[in-house]
């Protein structure tokens, strides 16, 4: 798959995560990798941080755990709105290639 493709895909998916519980930065990246387990590690950081600079996803620290605080991320309105604006593009692309019958 195309990796502008698959990172705007998997960029989708983690704001959609995100809908239902925080996650901090190695937990999300986890859950992923079953999915997209050829993705690069750093990949996945890559794109929470753009989420975060872009204000898609707010930061707050957790608990101590054995080790430093854990960095958290939840979606923000902002983040439900272009998430909302992804998953419409994608149902689009999604019955333009049925439509023209590619399964």
């Amino acid at each position: 798959m195309n990796s502008q493709m698959k990172r705007g895909i998997l960029e989708m998916c983690i704001l959609y995560q995100f809908l239902s519980d925080d996650y901090y930065g190695y937990d999300i990246m986890v859950k992923m990798k079953i999915y997209f387990p050829e993705v690069k590690d750093s990949t996945f950081y890559v794109i929470l941080r753009r989420l975060n600079a872009e204000g898609y996803t707010e930061i707050y620290y957790g608990e101590e755990s054995n080790g430093p605080q854990r960095k958290y991320y939840r979606i923000t309105e902002k983040g439900k709105k272009y998430l909302e604006d992804l998953m419409e593009n994608w149902r689009l692309i999604r019955d333009i290639v049925s439509d023209l019958g590619i399964e």
